[in-house]
């Protein structure tokens, strides 16, 4: 089956500049292509994990992928989605996280025997002269157009910098580069980098008179268009130091039901008959379909072992049970506790709220139980006592949320 349908019917493509064209030659020959990661942080984000899932199709069959690291165009920030400009990163910083992204996306992607390359576009970038570049390059944009793409349409009531604004140029370089050096010919990425990839496009066309192709994914949003993977406690990372398993897990087993089979389509491996019988479950029945999408998606980017102890750990506390290894949590000493600590400090400490005014509130609206006993008074205070003998106690915030604080000596 052409990749270019196994996409289509799973829910990827949103946008491509040639359908017929990028198809065809899909099906006829093996193709390099590229999507960009910028190292924003020290760790992908599930929204990357869409992407990484196209690159991971494009290469079981027969495609080679181009990871293209942006440890230059990084140095400018891209303006899509945001409101504000991007905070400066230090060289150290993008040079951590670029590390960080290699060594994730060797977990998805191989690279073994040139069957994927990995790049950096600081290379070229940074080394570059702006006076040559400006008048090889930057002689091909027109500046009225590139100020009617939405990402930068969005910005100009807030202030648009020319720093920003050199991004699209950038990124589009970026393409024309891989098109020169390693026979690249489609850029991929989320359907908010259309222009940019345009912009590649078109330069390539004029530069080199050669065709080249764009293709954008559709972006993981909820059911009313918001962007998904973001939580009370910020991202959901793909690192496990920084989004555990568990909660990992969690957050896909409490997506809203209408998205399971999209879900499904675009985050799993799972053939698309078994994604609709899923996705096509009612009632209570859906939650076994939540189940399925938060064990593969947890398998995928955190291996078998951490998935099965996900989700033991998911079925022993929704059964009632105690021993689920797997629950975040989070020790304190004896000294510490003393005799007793007051609920909403606990729920700070162990990072369940972000401010002590939200845990008074969650508190006061019957959101917090302590071993299943429903708290209500605010300067409650948590003794010893309510630990078990092996000196844990779980405290859950709302239906869903579990924690577990152990007592150490």
């Amino acid at each position: 089956m052409n990749v270019f349908d196994i996409l289509k019917e799973r829910g990827f493509i949103e946008q491509t500049t040639h359908e017929d064209e990028i198809r065809e030659l899909l099906g006829k020959e093996k193709v390099s292509f590229y999507i960009g990661f910028d190292p924003t942080a020290s760790s992908l984000t599930v929204g990357h994990f869409l992407t990484v899932m196209a690159m991971a199709h494009m290469q079981r069959a027969g495609h080679r992928p181009i990871a293209l690291i942006g440890g230059g165009t990084v140095m400018v920030g891209d303006p899509t989605g945001k409101t504000d400009m991007r905070r400066m990163m230090t060289v150290e910083e993008i040079e951590a996280n670029a590390q960080a992204f290699k060594k994730q996306l060797s977990r998805f992607i191989d690279f073994s025997d040139g069957k994927a390359l990995m790049v950096n576009n600081a290379d070229w970038l940074r080394s570059l002269n702006y006076i040559e570049f400006i008048r090889e390059i930057g002689v091909h944009f027109s500046v009225n157009r590139m100020l009617s793409a939405e990402c930068y349409k969005s910005r100009m009531e807030r202030g648009l910098t020319f720093l920003e604004f050199n991004y699209m140029i950038m990124q589009s370089f970026d393409f024309y580069k891989l098109f020169q050096d390693y026979d690249c010919v489609i850029q991929m990425g989320g359907n908010d980098q259309w222009s940019n990839i345009l912009g590649g496009v078109e330069l390539i066309r004029k530069m080199t008179g050669k065709q080249a192709y764009g293709m954008t994914f559709t972006l993981l949003t909820t059911s009313d268009g918001r962007k998904m993977g973001k939580t009370e406690s910020g991202a959901v990372w793909l690192d496990p130091n920084l989004t555990s398993p568990y909660d990992f897990y969690q957050y896909w087993r409490n997506v809203e039901d209408s998205n399971v089979e999209r879900l499904l389509g675009l985050l799993t491996f799972l053939p698309m008959d078994e994604v609709r019988r899923l996705g096509a479950l009612e009632g209570a029945e859906i939650n076994y379909a939540k189940e399925i999408l938060a064990y593969e998606i947890t398998k995928n980017v955190h291996g078998k072992q951490a998935a099965d102890e996900a989700q033991a750990a998911a079925k022993a506390l929704f059964g009632g049970g105690r021993d689920a290894e797997s629950i975040p949590t989070t020790e304190i000493s004896l000294s510490d506790f003393g005799e007793g600590v007051d609920l909403i400090t606990l729920l700070t400490t162990v990072k369940l709220v972000s401010t002590r005014s939200e845990g008074r509130r969650l508190i006061q609206q019957g959101g917090i139980y302590l071993s299943d006993r429903q708290i209500k008074q605010h300067d409650y205070l948590v003794t010893q006592q309510e630990f078990d003998d092996e000196g844990y106690l779980i405290v859950r915030k709302g239906k869903k949320v579990y924690h577990r604080v152990k007592l150490v000596e």
